[in-house]
């Protein structure tokens, strides 16, 4: 399996799209607009693959110059809990720190709280609907 960096608009970029579409928003019986897309365009695409089949995905989004946002976290439904969103989360640290970033925080679905616990981030405040699904903030300083 590798890790890297997507450029968006990439012919890696779409399988992202695809990836999140069939993991996170097919699901709930929503997709991506166009509108939504585009404001990725910024944002630091991550991506784990093997050969040329994407595993999983995330991306980075600045808040501001101390802290980024993870968001999109998914990985394909039959490769859960083999390894690969711990190491889409290792490269996802280590890309922060790189860039001088202290803090990463993250809207985590509730029925990821645990998995998100066993790399250190806390809950924080009170929980939230998002996409009519509980949420909590999440946080970890990575400095």
């Amino acid at each position: 399996m590798g890790l890297k960096q997507i450029d968006f608009g990439s012919k890696e970029y779409q399988q992202m799209v695809k990836l999140r579409t069939q993991i996170l928003r097919q699901p709930l019986g929503l997709s991506f607009t166009p509108e939504e897309l585009e404001k990725e365009k910024d944002n630091i695409l991550i991506a784990a693959f093997d050969e040329d089949e994407m595993l999983g995905c995330c991306m980075l989004i600045k808040i501001d110059n101390q802290t980024l946002q993870l968001r999109q976290m998914a990985v394909n439904n039959n490769l859960q809990g083999k390894g690969i969103g711990a190491s889409i989360m290792a490269f996802a640290e280590n890309i922060s720190r790189d860039r001088g970033y202290k803090k990463l925080i993250m809207h985590a679905r509730d029925t990821a709280i645990g998995f998100y616990e066993k790399f250190g981030y806390k809950v924080i405040g009170d929980g939230f609907l998002e996409l009519n699904i509980p949420h909590h903030i999440m946080e970890k300083k990575i400095s």
